[in-house]
């Protein structure tokens, strides 16, 4: 689905991201991990088209950017947003649309089906400001899963959130890649998660990086000294 080849990323001429190569395959579920400023987020930015990188090429086969949902980090609709859930949840069938002025009865099919899927249908109806951070989330979720066709891009989907909230959040989404079959490409500090929930991991450093199977990075050195550092070593197994 996407084929990222010698790809490298720069801001004011300092490089952030040097020589960077991997293809995500339809189906994968890749989590993007690595130290603070190693590139994750723009790595994600040149996915989505939002920055160019100063060499090599990012190219899509079989999808294009319309397909691709997006959850950003640290995303939030203001607490006072004249909202109801299902409003919410529906504005993500807006790049859907093309000329239509309304949503048409199959945009509302998949915002319910987006919302059953997040176990937010049941409080469709209420204000998204009298919404604890979790179900918040989970309405975002399911706004960018209306947009995702084929691929949902999240950057630190969990990160504002307490951990039962947010090991919920990881479950979530391993439901939308097993039971939808969308491809998942998501940026976690969480290794945990990652260890658990991914099928492939894309490690950057500052020097090298790692991609390949899950399995594979828990036995690389890579991987082995990333988890030994952040305490996940006994949940890798």
């Amino acid at each position: 689905m996407i084929a990222c080849e010698n790809v490298s990323f720069a801001y004011d001429g300092v490089v952030v991201l040097s020589d960077l190569s991997f293809n995500i395959n339809k189906g994968d579920y890749v989590c993007v991990v690595g130290e603070n400023g190693s590139g994750k987020s723009t790595l994600i930015k040149g996915i989505l088209g939002l920055k160019s990188p100063i060499k090599g090429s990012i190219a899509f086969e079989g999808m294009d950017k319309r397909d691709i949902g997006y959850l950003p980090q640290s995303a939030q609709m203001s607490s006072d947003f004249p909202s109801s859930v299902n409003e919410a949840v529906l504005s993500g069938r807006l790049n859907s649309m093309g000329k239509r002025a309304f949503f048409d009865k199959k945009d509302k099919q998949e915002a319910k089906k987006a919302m059953e899927l997040m176990d937010i249908y049941d409080i469709r109806g209420k204000s998204f400001g009298e919404l604890s951070g979790g179900q918040r989330q989970r309405v975002l979720l399911a706004r960018a899963l209306c947009s995702a066709k084929k691929l949902l891009v999240l950057d630190e989907p969990a990160a504002a959130l307490d951990p039962k909230a947010s090991y919920e959040m990881y479950q979530l989404v391993k439901r939308i890649n097993d039971e939808m079959g969308i491809t998942i490409l998501m940026v976690s500090h969480d290794c945990r998660s990652a260890i658990e929930f991914a099928s492939h991991i894309l490690h950057l450093g500052r020097t090298r990086y790692f991609y390949g199977l899950k399995e594979d990075y828990i036995e690389s050195d890579i991987g082995k000294n990333y988890l030994c550092i952040w305490g996940c070593e006994h949940h890798v197994h």
